[in-house]
């Protein structure tokens, strides 16, 4: 009875060592395993596909060289609170699902997943990510509606959900984002319309919403977006005539507006930025302006093609000193000679004139030696001479 009972003993301060050793193992852990580390193994969990075994060396180790997350390929941390603030696993050819505890790396400023191959929906936790400034998780599989409380990332500069699977409306709280820069959400399937909050956007530079479903008309809004460079909507069912309020906004570089159902006049536009307009593949009617040279001076390449512009090509090409690209077949354009002046734009290398009422040779218009690669469409009645 007394050796049962000294055996007892042994074994409940064996189990008792054991606990206490567990006990504080784990404690230990607790203490060094941080929330930002917990939300990237998390997140690494999520993942089911790592070819390349990119994230191989994101694992907890007694090698303190290893431990910090700081060190994890792709993670980089604020210097000033030892904090991630960013995750940068672009085109690493990664698949699988975006964990929610990613919302938890409450000092994160660039979120960058593109060219991966992540798909799933986007969870509501990224939302609670209130530092974060560049957001892009183009060229992926995600799918769903773009969260209707994306504006709750008020600091996003970047927000980039090109090539993706997105459907559904754009969100009207987008213009909540009053910081933003930069927006793609081209290639996706988006539909509706164009929000006319979007004009709040004061600090957009490029906006860009093309090969989507949009309808409707071009919200008048968009001339409040004075810092605007580039503004891409082809490719949608937009209609209606193009707004006054874009031909004065004085920053913009290109416009590309092709591929819709636009209709009206060329819009009368006045800055010296201008150098790519692309408004092919519309509905749009009218005559060329003959001051369109003088509006628009540094403008490289025109796209009018398969309009229904009539009457007769203005001779005023000459102003259009830096012009190398010009389209304009597909029209109702008057018959006649092609304007002396297209022959004597010295950067010209490609002019389509083909589908239209034109006759002569397109030789007797050029000046030899200028423009040696001039290519008319094919099937186009006119001839290089």
């Amino acid at each position: 009875m007394a050796k049962l009972y000294s055996f007892h003993s042994l074994l409940f301060i064996l189990s008792a060592s054991l606990y206490y050793y567990l006990f504080t193992c784990l404690a230990m852990i607790s203490k060094t395993i941080t929330t930002d580390e917990f939300a990237l193994l998390a997140f690494k969990s999520s993942i089911t596909l790592d070819p390349y075994d990119i994230l191989s060396n994101w694992s907890i180790s007694s090698s303190t060289s290893s431990f910090s997350s700081c060190n994890w390929v792709g993670v980089t941390c604020d210097e000033h609170h030892g904090r991630v603030n960013a995750l940068d696993l672009n085109n690493m050819d990664l698949e699988g699902t975006i964990s929610p505890q990613l919302g938890n790396l409450s000092f994160l400023v660039v979120l960058d997943l593109q060219g991966n191959s992540f798909y799933g929906e986007l969870p509501h936790e990224l939302l609670q990510l209130k530092r974060l400034k560049w957001l892009d998780l183009s060229d992926n599989d995600f799918v769903g509606e773009i969260p209707s409380r994306i504006g709750d990332l008020a600091k996003l500069h970047h927000l980039d959900l090109y090539f993706n699977n997105f459907v559904g409306a754009i969100p009207q709280s987008i213009s909540d984002l009053s910081m933003l820069r930069y927006l793609d959400l081209s290639t996706n399937f988006i539909k509706g319309t164009i929000p006319h909050a979007i004009g709040q956007l004061g600090m957009l530079r490029i906006l860009d919403i093309r090969n989507n479903k949009l309808c409707g008309i071009l919200p008048t809004t968009i001339s409040n977006m004075s810092s605007l460079e580039e503004i891409h909507l082809a490719n949608n069912s937009l209609s209606g005539e193009i707004p006054k309020g874009i031909g004065d906004l004085t920053e913009l570089n290109t416009v590309n507006l092709e591929d819709n159902l636009l209709t009206g006049n060329i819009l009368m536009f006045n800055n010296t930025s201008l150098q790519y307009l692309y408004l092919g593949y519309n509905n749009m009617t009218g005559v060329l302006p003959s001051n369109v040279c003088q509006w628009l001076p540094n403008l490289r390449l025109l796209y009018l093609f398969h309009n229904d512009f009539s009457g007769e090509i203005p001779n005023v090409w000459r102003d259009c000193k830096e012009l190398e690209d010009l389209q304009l077949s597909g029209n109702n354009f008057d018959k006649g000679r092609i304007p002396a002046d297209i022959g004597k734009l010295i950067k010209l290398q490609v002019l389509y004139l083909a589908e239209n009422n034109f006759e002569g040779k397109l030789g007797d218009t050029m000046t030899p030696g200028v423009s040696k690669e001039i290519r008319p469409c094919p099937f186009s009645p006119l001839k290089v001479a």
